[in-house]
């Protein structure tokens, strides 16, 4: 509840019920009441806020003009989420539900009677030739379906009333956010009334003290009832997590632990401009406070100031590069049979996005020969080029042919070389940005392997982020690849981030969606309305998420995390924002 509702609470009590032109008596009789004296004052002088114009469908109180209108008609059907739009309209509202059980007993006569009056007049309607609307059929149909459950102990009816009470500034503005209220309801089949001459009982029938004045009462079954209350949480605050930002619906602070979810994975869909780096880096410099070891791949060149600023390994892969990955290298000795082979399997995954493709044949011959050049090797790991010498000594000419070019053509120097780096920083990262289109792909699937193979070796607290991930879903072999990594991460206290700005794309991808699954948190910005649908299609959207999605500013955010939806900005500290902006106008003045 926001300062004005707390400060109107604290002042409007029990004394202001009595209308204008009644106050002096009233304030008399409950002087005679109290028969207490302060001075010149009474203790209703005291208790009473004289600042209240009681007006025909409006209060002014102290200068804040206020309305209260009641929910008077309701759609035939209700769905799961169906007050959605209420309870997200944004403008300054209190909403008060009250609901009152009535007994069984005293119902089941007044729904007989109600079943007989409406077979009655459809059977009139139809001796005289009428035809039967939905205006009788419907009220009919749920009034016998009622009664039955109700005689099963299946459901129970119940009297709600709710009302909302809305404040502004000005008459002009009251009016207006009112007829606001009126079309946002009646386009979901709600109708709501002013609560004309009466504002004062709706007044004492908002405030929190369960009396409703106003008796505006509906009846509901228990089933219905139910869906008008909002489930969703608003507030999202773990202690063992970090700050992520301010909840848009009501200032609280935005605090989550990712690796208390059932996985520590996430994914991040934006459109280009809405802040989705910003709002990893900041997640990675707090993450680094919690003693979380970060890694990067960066295909755009977006974390080097970061990495300089906390003193982080920044490696900068390219074909002139010094630094170097063998994608066969491992970190440590298998000691399982299926640890090797499922070292195997990656591997193959590798060389089969080098060589756009293995066949069946091809995959038996690879996946043989390194196992076997595994075995053969002593000291140093194995190299590209002892699987290419045992292809070509098993025949496979035409397989060697497209690997001859990372062997000793113009990408020898890339694929062909033992590794040279190691991952013992708080924060590395990878660039990747000087490498051609065709080659970040598989680099980002090398990076990939050698990070998983190192986190297997060494569990602990580690953070995978893939920048622009969607590169890794154009072909079988790399979106195979990761989705598995995506699956077993949490076994060796891994939590993998991929971040996109092709949603479409990614979700369209049965890989895409397995990965989306198997992340328990998403961060979901700016959207375009090519993109909406799919987005609100998988992760099953309300149509006011929906609406944030396309509206939203930049670094506004739908964060959700298990079952847990909240709006909220992220921000970064003075001393934060400058280590992570990417923004021209702040990095080239």
């Amino acid at each position: 509840m926001n300062k004005l509702a707390t400060t109107m609470r604290t002042k409007i009590l029990d004394p202001i019920t009595a209308p204008v032109k009644k106050r002096k008596v009233a304030r008399l009789e409950r002087k005679k009441e109290l028969n207490i004296t302060f001075g010149e004052q009474d203790a209703v002088d005291i208790l009473s806020y004289a600042g209240l114009e009681e007006n025909i469908d409006y209060l002014n109180i102290d200068g804040v003009y206020m309305r209260t209108l009641y929910i008077s008609g309701y759609p035939f059907v209700a769905n799961s989420g169906w007050m959605d739009s209420l309870i997200n309209f944004n403008h300054d509202t209190d909403i008060s539900y009250h609901v009152h059980e009535v007994s069984a007993l005293s119902a089941l006569p007044k729904l007989h009677r109600k079943i007989t009056e409406l077979e009655s007049t459809k059977r009139a309607m139809m001796r005289a030739g009428k035809i039967v609307g939905s205006e009788i059929t419907d009220p009919l149909e749920s009034a016998i379906e009622l009664r039955d459950k109700i005689q099963r102990g299946q459901e129970k009816l119940f009297q709600m009333s709710i009302y909302v009470c809305i404040r502004a500034e000005s008459l002009e503005e009251l009016n207006k956010i009112t007829k606001l209220l009126e079309a946002t309801m009646s386009a979901r089949l709600f109708y709501s009334k002013v609560a004309r001459y009466q504002q004062l009982e709706a007044l004492q029938s908002i405030l929190p003290r369960a009396e409703d004045q106003l008796a505006q009462k509906r009846n509901l079954d228990s089933s219905s009832a139910a869906l008008t209350f909002p489930f969703m949480s608003s507030e999202l605050v773990q202690e063992s997590g970090i700050l992520y930002g301010v909840n848009k619906s009501n200032n609280s602070l935005v605090i989550l632990d990712r690796f208390s979810l059932h996985n520590a994975n996430s994914i991040t869909f934006a459109q280009s401009g809405a802040g989705k780096s910003y709002t990893t880096k900041v997640e990675i410099l707090r993450q680094l406070m919690q003693g979380t070891r970060v890694i990067v791949i960066d295909p755009e060149r977006e974390y080097k100031r970061l990495t300089e600023s906390v003193g982080g390994t920044y490696i900068k892969l390219s074909a002139k590069s010094k630094q170097k990955i063998n994608p066969f290298d491992l970190a440590t000795t298998f000691s399982k049979a299926s640890d090797l082979s499922e070292h195997t399997q990656d591997l193959m995954e590798v060389i089969g996005l080098m060589a756009e493709g293995l066949t069946s044949r091809e995959k038996a011959a690879v996946d043989k020969t390194i196992l076997k050049i595994y075995k053969q090797a002593k000291k140093n790991q194995p190299l590209l080029e002892d699987l290419y010498t045992e292809l070509h000594k098993l025949g496979q000419l035409k397989l060697c042919e497209k690997l001859e070019k990372y062997i000793s053509g113009s990408l020898a120097d890339v694929f062909n070389s033992q590794t040279n780096i190691e991952l013992d920083n708080r924060l590395v990262i990878f660039d990747i940005k000087d490498l051609p289109e065709s080659l970040r792909q598989i680099m980002m699937l090398i990076i990939s392997n050698f990070v998983k193979n190192q986190v297997m070796a060494k569990p602990e607290k580690r953070l995978l982020i893939i920048d622009e991930g969607w590169l890794l879903l154009e072909h079988e072999e790399s979106a195979r690849f990761v989705a598995g990594l995506v699956r077993r991460a949490r076994k060796y206290y891994l939590g993998v981030s991929i971040i996109s700005q092709q949603a479409n794309d990614f979700l369209k991808s049965d890989y895409g969606r397995a990965i989306a699954s198997q992340s328990a948190l998403r961060i979901l910005m700016r959207q375009d309305t090519t993109t909406i649908k799919g987005v609100v299609s998988e992760f099953n959207l309300s149509e006011y998420e929906q609406s944030f999605l396309l509206t939203c500013e930049r670094g506004d955010a739908l964060i959700v995390a298990d079952q847990n939806h909240v709006a909220v900005k992220v921000v970064a500290s003075d001393k934060e924002h400058p280590l992570i902006t990417t923004n021209p106008a702040e990095l080239y003045v």
